[in-house]
């Protein structure tokens, strides 16, 4: 079949070539553009996944630190505990009656406590005592008087707590009976 096409007919035809190339530009720019987002998009997910995983990853090496000390604090925690358990059962399984303590005093002033004198002499070479030293009576000089002293407490049960273990002599009073 032939068919016979006219002027106006191949001008309307090539206004709608026209038309449809300029639909599909259109089209073809919103696909680009749509792409163009996408693409975007994709990468500011893609990073925010790495930026996360590398952040669980230091988030989990600092959990697992927190948790070896918190494992290692316990341990701890659980042998003071244990020690604990043992003195009181220690205090309580022995009399205290003529138990002693040496405390330390400087100028007067409580410093330390000691179970006994051997380790407060041998402890007062860290505060500048020479460790051969040897210590002399107080007397009846007072405590204020002296750098460094070492005064024995002995546990009184009538008092229920400790005492000195020598005792001031006392100087009678004038005009006393």
């Amino acid at each position: 079949m032939i068919r016979i096409v006219t002027a106006g007919r191949l001008h309307q035809l090539e206004q709608d070539a026209e038309q449809a190339r300029s639909r599909a530009r259109e089209v073809q720019g919103q696909a680009d553009a749509a792409w163009g987002r996408h693409v975007r998009e994709l990468y500011a997910v893609t990073d925010r996944a790495e930026r996360a995983e590398v952040d669980a990853a230091e988030v989990g090496e600092f959990f697992s630190v927190v948790l070896e000390e918190l494992f290692a604090t316990q341990q701890e925690l659980l042998l003071q505990d244990i020690e604990i358990r043992r003195l009181r059962e220690e205090l309580e399984g022995e009399s205290l009656e003529g138990r002693t303590l040496t405390v330390l005093l400087h100028y007067g002033e409580p410093h330390t406590v000691y179970a006994c004198r051997e380790d407060a002499y041998a402890d007062t070479a860290t505060h500048g005592v020479p460790a051969g030293t040897p210590w002399v009576p107080s007397g009846e000089r007072p405590a204020s008087a002296s750098e460094w002293r070492c005064e024995a407490f002995i546990y009184d049960a009538a008092s229920n707590g400790f005492r000195r273990a020598h005792r001031p002599v006392p100087k009678p009073v004038e005009g006393a009976a």
